[in-house]
């Protein structure tokens, strides 16, 4: 619903040091600043089990074991998929497979997008001030630029890296993006070098607004490449493949001690919190065998199984203003949009699936789930609700059987989920069949933040109110060389928008800047769209 304010207003107008020191030695203790820089560091196909902190013992995590020794460990933390595309889209978006745009990976077709529907989190935060950098898998085709699934159409101002899931497989590419050029590489240049560096010179820019780092690194994907040997694995009595993963898996915690070395260097580490977690479960691809490593820990499965060890993952939120703590109530990758939102102080967009976990970064409360879901399309999916877990698999899944096949667990007696209490329990998987039902269908949300339509000589800028509460006086208007005129209207309410026209020359189109200014839940804010990129009516 369209809510104009009148007619004539509509038409008016160097690796760093490994070496990290303790949260003490660095700034001391308190509570997170109002508005926070956020880097979060995503790794590829890493197992809950595969960091020293949570039992892995072959592999040396030194860096990541400080974060959690210093920070807040999420022991229940959960992936929004077992597989890439969907978890990703979870993290990004706010909403479980069940409710998404990207439900399943590319395999055997063509590669998933995110569509115009999608707000990311980095869409919020760019609209309230912040700037922001994608750097890594982006993991949303097409691999080309100015298209409505290229990361600077999804909130990035700056995105370096791989467009998508194919070319990420690629450790020596010969080509990357940056922003919408492709930079032609050697194909002898280890891709992790250039994001590591990327996004040490992206903390370290001169600029008071705060910023958004999403580090999606390529690490450990499959395959197990790195430059030179294995270093202190290349002598184990291991297969190559298996050698080469852990060397993977130690580069990626050095290449997290190097972003937390630059955030003190800069002088910001106080005032940032770093969210490391993964994708999914561990790979047992080209020769990795996960078993050597126990990287899944005590949970049954892998990458692509919906049981606990395909979407059980890591999750570390550090900040050396946040007192040392570890977190047993779940949380999932849907619920980082809400809570960066929260940390961002941005309106929540209304109907998602995810809920805000400030509260547990500090040893306060938060909300808590009724359930989790997960939904691989005509595969399987699961269901948590307390201790209880629910598994179902499609009708041609090896085993199933011609109805499919439903499991029950108690994750609380039995979290390696062995024993399957379905047939004693049938009452209750019938009550959890049903909330899985139910918790599967369309993207439940409604359009959120600024859009703009170039007509003949006018920009017009809708305002849409996704939020569940309503924003009051609401003041919009374009920031240009001839600083437009603005409009203000008392009320938009939540799922409505205002669309005000404003008349532009030629010459100014390129330099305007959409603004709104309006209060919510008794507070102000500013949502400004920089480097315009107008549309044009069809």
């Amino acid at each position: 619903m369209i809510n104009a304010p009148s007619r004539r207003a509509l038409f008016a107008g160097t690796l760093a040091s490994l070496a990290m020191p303790t949260a003490a030695q660095a700034e001391g203790a308190g509570g997170l600043p109002a508005r926070p820089n956020i880097v979060v560091i995503l790794a590829d196909d890493l197992g809950w089990g595969e960091i020293g902190s949570q039992g892995q013992r072959l592999i040396s995590t030194p860096n990541l074991d400080r974060l959690a020794a210093e920070g807040v460990r999420f022991d229940t933390a959960y992936s929004g998929a077992p597989l890439c595309a969907p978890s990703r889209c979870a993290l990004l978006t706010g909403l479980h497979a069940g409710h998404g745009t990207v439900r399943e990976n590319p395999e055997g077709g063509p590669q998933l997008s995110l569509t115009d529907a999608d707000v990311t989190f980095a869409e919020l935060l760019q609209l309230s001030g912040y700037r922001t950098a994608c750097i890594g898998k982006w993991g949303f085709g097409p691999d080309r630029a100015g298209q409505a699934s290229h990361p600077n159409a999804r909130g990035f101002d700056e995105f370096f890296g791989y467009i998508g899931h194919a070319h990420a497989h690629q450790y020596f590419p010969k080509y990357l993006w940056h922003n919408g050029a492709k930079v032609p590489l050697d194909g002898r240049t280890y891709a992790p070098n250039l994001f590591r560096q990327r996004a040490i010179d992206f903390i370290q820019q001169d600029d008071d607004n705060p910023f958004l780092l999403y580090f999606a690194t390529n690490l450990p994907h499959s395959p197990s490449v790195i430059p030179g040997d294995a270093g202190p694995y290349e002598h184990r009595p291991w297969s190559g493949p298996n050698r080469r993963h852990a060397a993977q898996v130690a580069r990626l915690d050095t290449d997290v001690a190097a972003l937390v070395r630059a955030l003190r260097d800069a002088g910001v580490s106080r005032r940032t919190l770093v969210l490391f977690t993964s994708d999914n479960g561990p790979h047992s691809e080209k020769g990795v065998t996960p078993e050597l490593f126990n990287s899944n820990g005590p949970f049954r499965g892998d990458k692509r199984d919906v049981y606990e060890g395909g979407i059980r993952v890591p999750l570390i939120a550090w900040s050396p203003a946040l007192p040392a703590r570890v977190v047993k109530q779940p949380v999932a990758s849907w619920d980082v949009l809400p809570t960066l939102a929260d940390l961002a102080g941005v309106p929540v967009p209304a109907n998602l699936d995810g809920l805000s976990f400030r509260g547990l970064l500090t040893g306060r409360s938060a909300p808590k789930h009724d359930h989790l879901v997960w939904n691989r399309p005509r595969k399987a999916q699961a269901l948590r609700r307390g201790r209880w877990k629910l598994v179902r698999f499609a009708p041609h899944i090896s085993g199933a059987g011609p109805d499919g096949r439903i499991e029950l667990y108690d994750l609380a007696t039995d979290p390696s989920e062995r024993v399957d209490l379905a047939a004693d329990r049938p009452d209750l998987a019938g009550d959890l069949t049903a909330r899985l039902d139910e918790s599967i269908g369309p993207d439940p949300r409604t359009p959120y933040g600024l859009k703009t339509k170039l007509t003949s000589g006018q920009v017009v800028v809708t305002l849409h109110n996704g939020s569940s509460v309503p924003w009051r006086e609401v003041r919009l208007g374009l920031d240009g060389p001839r600083q437009a005129r603005a409009e203000t209207v008392a009320q938009v309410d939540p799922g409505t928008a205002i669309a005000v026209g404003f008349a532009v020359r030629a010459g100014d189109r390129d330099r305007i800047v959409v603004r709104a200014d309006f209060e919510a839940d008794g507070r102000s804010h500013v949502f400004r769209k920089a480097r315009l990129a107008l549309r044009r009516a069809p």
